[in-house]
């Protein structure tokens, strides 16, 4: 058969096709369910009466019910994350308590009271034992860890960018006449130290090299408890050493002199007399006690500072760090050990601050109740009080001889609170040294200055050799080199929730190292005004005023 005749010719008729009416919906085939798949128009409006309206009980109820859903989420992902965050409060034994299973501490300690290993920067260094993470301060606080390093990891270097919470600098510090060159390449880690070593060779036209590592800009505290555990360099039969471990307010950072010109030591918040140049009115004759109480090599001349740069008496407009032009703002220094040779041939530790305006000749009120020392057989107060670039309120600590080139260590510290009703407690191995309350440098009539502060400002760590003719003259017959500072650790404390940071809004300082960022990154400039662009604020109470 062919395929063609497979199919219909096209003139034949095509076979009709009838419906099927059985599977059409008839009365007959209804279903019992069929009901509920009817239009009914006067059911659908009586119940759109019922329900289409929000304002009726069930759409009222629904609104309720999504409302309570939405409240109850929020307040379980948003809500209580950030209730437990701000209620969490560290116990005095290191660890949360038992109703609080999460971390605590800015830096990181867990709920279990562990460090976390993120593989990133921790303000709190993991190899800290778990004993350091809290102390109990002089004034019988709780005060736990918020920063620490041990410096346990060998061969870390601090070149500009090779950590993130130190610098080393590369400068020649001559605003104490140093002998040596601080270079970087002089400090490293090493057998579980901070190693500076300062040697003698030549390098920048000085016989000396030797390092300054700072935490300047990158880590900062306000208040609390500071502690470095030391072995000084040498030994403490030769004088001639200058170990330094300090502190000093972010906005003028040590050995950028311009940073430092009208800023460093003046911890002041008043408009008057103290603000300007030489500590006296646009006459120059007044106070008396500016011209004549002061340092006899300078004729008696109180003051060669020239003014404090960034002062209560600013004028409006003029360039101010903040938080606004009539807050004083300066670069005071907190100096936690400054190492020295006794003329007994023990090791000895000065125990200062350094602040601006100065007393009349000198003379911060230095007894009882202003001042308390601990041990007067081996503290004893410094005999130099100062000079024409700053008050010195010191107080000198007998140490040990074994304390050296790694033999032996001492840790020394200082816990403070800030500002006009504040005091600094310096310690030796966790005993208390002397304190200094903020009334002791209250204010003075002769010199016409009110109150100092005990510093509010961020402060940050530096740990340097050094070697001048200007602090203990140098021994050269005894001295051998090169001599090593080595640091244990350095570590901070405070109470409550944490202050620290180097730009906090009450005394912030990052937007003006910015807008002056060659001063802060170029030693070679001393003198403010010899930085290309910039003008001295002015001061409502100098001759020109604010015209």
């Amino acid at each position: 058969m062919s395929m063609a005749s497979s199919w219909m010719s096209a003139d034949e008729p095509m076979e009709k096709i009838e419906p099927d009416y059985s599977l059409l919906w008839r009365q007959e085939n209804k279903e019992a369910d069929d009901f509920l798949h009817e239009p009914d128009p006067d059911l659908e409006r009586m119940l759109d009466r019922q329900c289409g309206s929000c304002f009726s009980f069930r759409g009222w109820l629904n609104v309720s019910l999504l409302t309570i859903l939405i409240v109850v989420l929020i307040g379980l992902f948003g809500g209580w994350p950030i209730y437990k965050d701000c209620g969490r409060s560290p116990t005095g034994s290191g660890a949360p308590e038992s109703s609080d299973l999460m971390g605590w501490n800015l830096g990181g300690i867990n709920g279990s009271g562990q460090v976390p290993n993120t593989g990133l920067p921790n303000l709190i260094d993991s190899d800290t034992p778990q004993s350091a993470y809290t102390r109990t301060g002089f004034d019988g606080k709780t005060y736990n860890l918020v920063f620490s390093d041990e410096f346990n990891t060998d061969g870390r270097t601090f070149w500009p960018g090779d950590d993130p919470w130190w610098e080393a600098v590369d400068l020649h510090y001559w605003a104490t006449t140093d002998l040596e060159w601080y270079d970087p390449d002089a400090i490293t880690t090493s057998g579980g130290n901070l190693v500076i070593t300062l040697s003698e060779e030549p390098i920048h036209d000085l016989n000396f090299r030797s390092g300054m590592l700072q935490s300047w800009n990158k880590f900062c505290f306000t208040g609390g408890y500071v502690e470095a555990s030391m072995s000084l360099p040498g030994t403490p039969s030769a004088q001639g050493y200058w170990p330094g471990v300090w502190t000093m307010g972010n906005l003028g950072r040590a050995g950028y002199g311009a940073t430092n010109h009208g800023m460093w030591p003046y911890s002041y918040d008043s408009c008057d007399v103290g603000t300007l140049p030489n500590q006296t009115y646009p006459n120059g004759t007044w106070p008396v006690a500016a011209k004549q109480s002061g340092d006899k090599d300078y004729g008696g001349e109180l003051s060669y500072l020239p003014g404090q740069r960034a002062s209560a008496c600013t004028c409006p407009g003029e360039d101010h760090p903040g938080p606004s032009n009539n807050v004083g703002r300066g670069a005071p220094e907190i100096d936690i050990i400054e190492g020295q040779v006794d003329y007994r041939l023990i090791g000895s530790a000065s125990q200062s601050i350094q602040l601006a305006p100065m007393d009349a000749g000198y003379m911060w009120k230095n007894t009882t109740p202003y001042i308390e020392i601990w041990n007067t057989t081996g503290t004893f107060q410094s005999i130099w009080q100062g000079s024409v670039n700053q008050e010195s309120l010191s107080v000198i600590t007998l140490g040990d001889r074994t304390s050296y080139e790694g033999a032996g260590y001492t840790s020394y510290g200082y816990e403070y609170v800030p500002g006009p009703n504040g005091r600094i407690t310096w310690a030796m191995n966790g005993t208390q040294t002397w304190q200094l309350n903020a009334d002791a440098i209250g204010p003075n009539s002769d010199s016409m200055v009110a109150q100092r502060l005990i510093s509010e400002e961020p402060m940050y760590i530096n740990l340097n050799l050094a070697i001048s003719t200007k602090f203990q003259y140098p021994e050269w017959g005894k001295l051998s080199f090169p001599g090593h500072l080595r640091i244990d650790y350095v570590r901070v404390y405070q109470t409550g929730d944490p202050n620290i940071g180097c730009d906090p809004s009450s005394h912030p300082t990052s937007d003006y190292i910015q807008r002056h960022l060659t001063a802060y990154s170029n030693p070679n400039y001393t003198v403010w005004t010899d930085v290309p662009g910039e003008t001295w604020p002015k001061n409502s109470l100098s001759a020109a005023g604010c015209s």
